[in-house]
């Protein structure tokens, strides 16, 4: 690790950290207090993915649908109108909208094959933004001289990399310029996060074994065709086994660097709190090693 000791942490010079773990934890909401303190560079990668590497799919997508309408249309033809979407850090709809649901397209739903695709892409562009750390590492320091660097990591980090593979490439360029910090949650935490899903289910990514074993179990079971498929249904139906499968893989990723919790992250109100939990979470890796 970057830091090997809690003293090597609060002496040095750069802080540079990950923070990785489910949706809900508290990632964007500490990555946005160290922004909001003035010293910290906030890198979120579900903004990098939606800006960068699938602000074209988006962008396409949404004038797909426009081209539908005819008076749309013309004023898309004559480059009348501009349609792009402004995905911000904390409204990542746009990216969430176009990776979709399969099923049923009365309902909103896309051909699995086509939600395939788009989930491909999502794995390529997720690679590629935890790859492109350490540039934002660099250039939030040389260019906006932000000596602390936080990385925003979205839930589905831990589907894109082998954590198990001591030559991971991702997840070796990420702990030679982070340390990665795991917001471990609760059986409570859990529960909370799929009342929330069931409220509003979004769109996720999933390893494709996993997501087509769902998908066939799902149509086999409901006896359902795939045009049939209630597309909230089956992310519902998904989500709370997503969160099983994705649990063992965080938990791999964890011996990658050091560990707090949900309940911790939620005490930390300042970054001088960030810094003392980190480095309360070094003295507890050492402990236990």
């Amino acid at each position: 690790m970057i830091y090997p000791t809690a003293q090597d942490w609060r002496n040095a010079s750069q802080k540079k950290v990950l923070l990785f773990g489910m949706s809900g934890q508290g990632k964007t909401h500490v990555s946005n207090m160290l922004r909001d303190s003035g010293d910290w560079f906030h890198y979120s990668i579900d903004y990098r993915i939606g800006t960068r590497y699938m602000g074209e799919h988006i962008a396409d997508n949404a004038k797909r649908e426009a081209m539908k309408v005819p008076f749309l249309r013309e004023l898309l033809l004559s480059d009348s109108i501009y349609i792009g979407s402004n995905i911000t850090f904390n409204n990542l709809a746009p990216l969430s909208t176009y990776l979709g649901k399969p099923g049923n397209p009365s309902q909103g739903g896309v051909p699995f094959n086509e939600y395939m695709r788009r989930q491909e892409q999502h794995r390529v562009a997720e690679t590629a933004a935890l790859l492109d750390t350490a540039h934002f590492v660099a250039r939030g320091h040389d260019l906006y001289q932000y000596d602390n660097f936080v990385c925003d990591t979205g839930g589905s980090i831990c589907e894109v990399v082998d954590p198990r593979d001591p030559q991971d490439t991702v997840l070796n360029e990420l702990s030679k310029n982070t340390l990665l910090v795991w917001i471990k949650g609760s059986e409570a935490h859990t529960e909370e996060l799929i009342r929330r899903f069931d409220r509003a289910p979004k769109p996720m990514y999933y390893q494709p074994d996993f997501l087509i074993d769902r998908w066939n179990t799902y149509l086999a079971e409901h006896s359902l065709s795939e045009d049939a498929v209630d597309p909230d249904a089956f992310v519902r139906w998904t989500y709370a086994q997503a969160l099983a499968h994705r649990q063992p893989r965080y938990e791999a990723m964890a011996k990658w660097g050091v560990t707090v919790t949900a309940e911790e992250i939620a005490q930390v109100h300042s970054a001088s709190d960030f810094s003392d939990l980190i480095a309360n979470a070094l003295e507890r890796h050492n402990a236990n090693a």
